[in-house]
């Protein structure tokens, strides 16, 4: 004989959902819904503003110039600034070959050449223990990171090292620096173009929808933006810069614009698919817009609120730092993930769901069969109990 039992179905009790509607949220959206385009232009005002001197980004590498004035390092390059000058704290290294090399009144004659050009303080000859290979140091009018010094290598390789007849290239921290400048800042667009696209697609699939991924990608472009004026105002113009600590302005760091676009871009994007879902949702049950964006921010904006602020104090807190690289990218981190959080999530996203109505999940049915079907949420099945 054996026991048998049963399962006995036990209904639990449904869990009432939360009333948004009684939150602080959930009445800004409301808000920012009733005047949407004094919201639109208002906000895209600020970003505006905040994105202008991105426009005059310089890419390059700071130097000792930039450290604070008590330490060692800066006090040893203003030393060498004020008795040989500036740009003797980054020389160019040029190097010689052919005939030039090993004949020693031709390699004197190309030093003289090449101190006579613009932006040159001296260029001397350096003994070298072959006949193949020579080197010729210059020293640039300018500190290693002026704009002066880029526009001179260039002229030392594009005209005067060609006009002489000799072979011979332009090398050293100072010129690889220039080169390494120059190349990110060419291919920059191109990463930038790419990641727009993909996430473009990526979105659409997502959510059904042309113009959603459409604005998102462009929003996260203006917190992008205003994350690279302000570190261009502050770290590349000067301003504030003794409030922060910066020391003297100068270029860029170049590789902090490619980090800061992928890292934020990423972010924002996070919280950008965590309120649309939430948007989207709201109005397929629904079918009301209106109240789709309203109960969107409501039951987001205290996740997405939350989650901006340990960020902003994490990077935040890098501008305590006294290294300046540590200091630009968590000034642009800190920047773009408040801005974004903010401005973008909470008043331009708001505002445009608002004025778009039921065109935000407009999609053509062609397209529609043709994107994969992507469901961030996952498919719920229901199982009967027996």
């Amino acid at each position: 004989t054996g026991v048998q039992t049963c399962a006995l179905p036990i209904s639990l009790p449904h869990r009432a959902q939360n009333n948004h509607q009684h939150t602080i949220w959930w009445r800004w959206s409301r808000v920012v819904q009733h005047h949407p385009w004094r919201s639109l232009v208002s906000a895209f005002v600020l970003l505006g503003v905040l994105a202008v001197p991105m426009f005059s980004l310089r890419l390059g590498f700071s130097d000792f110039g930039n450290a604070e004035k008590n330490t060692d390092v800066r006090k040893a390059y203003d030393l060498i600034s004020e008795g040989f000058g500036p740009g003797f704290n980054g020389p160019l290294y040029i190097a010689v070959s052919g005939d030039t090399a090993g004949d020693k009144a031709k390699l004197a004659g190309f030093a003289k050449t090449i101190g006579s050009a613009d932006g040159v303080a001296a260029a001397v000859p350096v003994p070298m223990g072959s006949d193949k290979v020579a080197l010729v140091i210059a020293y640039p009018t300018t500190s290693p990171q002026d704009e002066k010094t880029s526009e001179l290598v260039h002229n030392l390789r594009d005209t005067v090292i060609p006009a002489s007849g000799t072979t011979a290239y332009v090398g050293g921290f100072t010129a690889s620096g220039i080169d390494f400048s120059e190349y990110l800042g060419h291919r920059l667009p191109y990463l930038i173009g790419i990641v727009l696209i993909l996430s473009f697609f990526l979105l659409m699939a997502v959510f059904r929808s042309v113009l959603v991924p459409l604005k998102a990608v462009f929003m996260n472009l203006l917190s992008v933006g205003a994350s690279y004026g302000v570190i261009v105002a502050v770290f590349q113009w000067g301003w504030l810069a003794n409030v922060f600590g910066v020391g003297k302005p100068g270029p860029v760091e170049a590789w902090a614009p490619m980090f800061l676009f992928a890292i934020v871009f990423g972010l924002s994007m996070d919280y950008e698919v965590f309120l649309l879902s939430r948007m989207k949702e709201e109005y397929q049950r629904t079918g009301d817009n209106f109240t789709a964006v309203a109960d969107g921010v409501a039951a987001t904006a205290r996740v997405i609120t939350a989650a901006a602020l340990i960020m902003v104090c994490v990077f935040a807190a890098f501008v305590l730092a006294p290294d300046r690289q540590l200091k630009l990218f968590g000034m642009g981190m800190a920047v773009a993930v408040f801005v974004d959080a903010t401005v973008v999530r909470m008043i331009l996203v708001p505002a445009t769901m608002e004025l778009l109505g039921a065109r935000n999940w407009w999609i053509p049915k062609w397209l529609d069969k043709v994107l994969p079907r992507i469901d961030v949420e996952g498919k719920h099945h229901d199982h009967a109990i027996n």
